[in-house]
């Protein structure tokens, strides 16, 4: 997956490296606290027992990273490449038997679940409004995940793990309140019969230079599938805190 991922980069590095355009190159760190909202899981999603991660058993507050690199072509072509790990681990017992991937897990015993959701992801945007004080602009992500939903105690252990591709619609919204504060709407998100998927974030940003940008604010990652195969859906709340550097280049 990682190998995927990293090929796509040297793919749009070699873009960069070749362009006669105007472009603008940006990297961009996105840093903070993950908190479960709700995390419902029944593996098989016809067979399993029902539980929470959140509910259930506690879940463990995590920080989490994510990495993006954007190149931008005559201001209005962005093409993006996001780098998104992310890993919860919920800790308790039960009052009732847990049927889960084929185990089953005794009443009362201490057990140790594992949310898993890494996202691979590449964006192609067009900014339709490019104004002094407003910026919007759609485009479309390819999204690979790869994720995990684990069960463990003492002697028995079960996981099911699923990598896929889900094509998915990408929106930006830059409000410029003055030349340097903003207020930014910015995500991923569809739904679809099979399932549904939202990551999403709304921050206030603030402009330190020409190429040096700081903002903090708050995301949403909400979604997931219903079929036999596999029940979860899942809530996931960031406290983020960002920061992004362009390279403003003419290449020649």
């Amino acid at each position: 997956m990682k190998n995927i991922f990293f090929s796509a980069t040297i793919v749009l590095l070699s873009i960069i490296g070749v362009s006669t355009l105007k472009a603008q190159a940006l990297i961009d760190v996105e840093t903070g606290a993950v908190f479960t909202g709700y995390n419902n899981v029944r593996i098989p999603g016809d067979k399993g027992t029902r539980f929470s991660l959140k509910d259930d058993l506690n879940p463990n507050t995590e920080f989490f990273y994510r990495v993006r690199l954007n190149y931008t072509i005559k201001s209005r072509h962005t093409l993006s490449l996001l780098y998104a790990p992310l890993e919860i681990t919920s800790e308790g017992s039960v009052a009732n038997d847990i049927s889960f991937e084929g185990i089953v897990f005794p009443a009362n015993t201490q057990l140790e679940g594992t949310y898993k959701f890494n996202s691979y992801r590449l964006t192609y945007r067009y900014d339709f409004v490019k104004k002094p004080r407003f910026d919007f602009g759609l485009g479309f992500t390819g999204k690979i995940r790869d994720a995990k939903i684990a069960l463990s105690s003492d002697g028995l252990q079960s996981e099911k793990t699923n990598v896929g591709f889900v094509p998915i619609i990408n929106f930006r919204l830059l409000w410029k309140v003055n030349d340097k504060l903003g207020l930014l709407l910015d995500g991923d998100a569809l739904a679809a019969p099979q399932g549904r998927a939202e990551d999403v974030l709304i921050a206030a940003t603030y402009k330190m230079s020409d190429n040096f940008n700081i903002r903090a604010g708050y995301r949403i990652l909400e979604g997931g599938a219903d079929n036999n195969e596999v029940y979860n859906f899942a809530l996931i709340h960031y406290a983020s805190f960002g920061v992004s550097y362009t390279f403003n280049s003419k290449m020649r």
